[in-house]
């Protein structure tokens, strides 16, 4: 078997098929895994990436490499992680020609993503930090995300491949059926956009709903200031731990706060405890945070 030619698509049915038959390698359902077989949604991914030959890029879940190539067309390094071994002789050798592609056996929901990019970050001529780019299985989708938002890593860009439901959480406004805790996450940190939609016909095997292409850009400061980020995000997942229920009654019960506290807690945010969580903004989230931090409660879970 040859190595895969610098101009050679992966990202085809034909070579995807070759791959998968000369290594006798297939989708493992366990893994999430749906490999892509349309050269233009890999373009538009890499597009949307924005990456150039002075950025590190982070890929999670390569698969066959489709994306991989293209992101090293256009990148400095590109540092692949991929949990299943079986798929690693395959990239060994499909870009055995590649001077820029690292690939790394791991699990990207249980590595130090920080120590795992240390040898790469603050190359001489190189942007700071790095972009994270992926076709992401639905299942590591929110635990993911939730890692880069919630750690120290200096990402600048996240492209990511999720189911298209996952997309409309992550850029929901308030008062939508899509808004939730993840919508919060997610705009604490970072500017979200939909790219584009995805049809799952570009997939093998095909997956059972379409995709779509989220963009987070990181925000260099948060969109409100907090006196205690754990404590904000306590309330924000209490709130839409039980959806029907009340804000009111959502605090009082999942955070198990005297409802005295909750009501004085209500009256000083602004916010009328009636209410439901969905149709709150994380103004008013952090506004409610900050007063029940000023009445100190004795005790509060904030790892709900």
């Amino acid at each position: 078997m040859n190595t895969m030619k610098k101009n050679k698509r992966i990202a085809t049915p034909s070579v995807t098929r070759g791959l998968m038959r000369d290594f006798d390698v297939s989708a493992k359902k366990s893994l999430g895994q749906n490999f892509i077989i349309e050269p233009k949604i890999i373009e538009r991914i890499a597009a949307e990436a924005e990456c150039t030959k002075q950025d590190l890029v982070l890929e999670i879940g390569p698969g066959l490499g489709s994306l991989t190539q293209a992101l090293a067309e256009n990148a400095g390094q590109v540092v692949a992680v991929e949990i299943d071994k079986t798929l690693l002789q395959p990239l060994a050798q499909s870009f055995a020609d590649y001077d820029n592609i690292d690939i790394i056996n791991a699990d990207a929901l249980q590595t130090d993503l920080a120590e795992l990019l240390a040898p790469y970050l603050n190359k001489p001529g190189y942007n700071p930090g790095f972009m994270a780019v992926a076709n992401l299985p639905y299942y590591i989708t929110t635990p993911l995300i939730m890692r880069f938002l919630e750690s120290n890593t200096p990402w600048r860009r996240l492209v990511f491949m999720v189911q298209k439901e996952m997309a409309a959480r992550m850029q929901a406004a308030p008062g939508t059926k899509d808004y939730g805790a993840l919508s919060l996450a997610v705009q604490y940190r970072a500017q979200a956009k939909i790219a584009f939609t995805v049809p799952a016909a570009v997939f093998l095997p095909r997956p059972k709903v379409d995709s779509a292409v989220i963009v987070l850009e990181r925000l260099t400061e948060p969109p409100v200031a907090v006196q205690d980020e754990a404590l904000l995000f306590a309330v924000i997942r209490a709130g839409f731990n039980q959806r029907r229920k009340t804000i009111n009654n959502a605090l009082s019960h999942v955070l198990q706060l005297d409802k005295p506290l909750v009501a004085a807690a209500l009256a000083a945010a602004g916010v009328d405890g009636a209410r439901r969580a969905e149709t709150l903004t994380i103004t008013e989230f952090a506004a409610l945070s900050d007063a029940i931090s000023e009445l100190k409660p004795q005790h509060i879970n904030t790892d709900i």
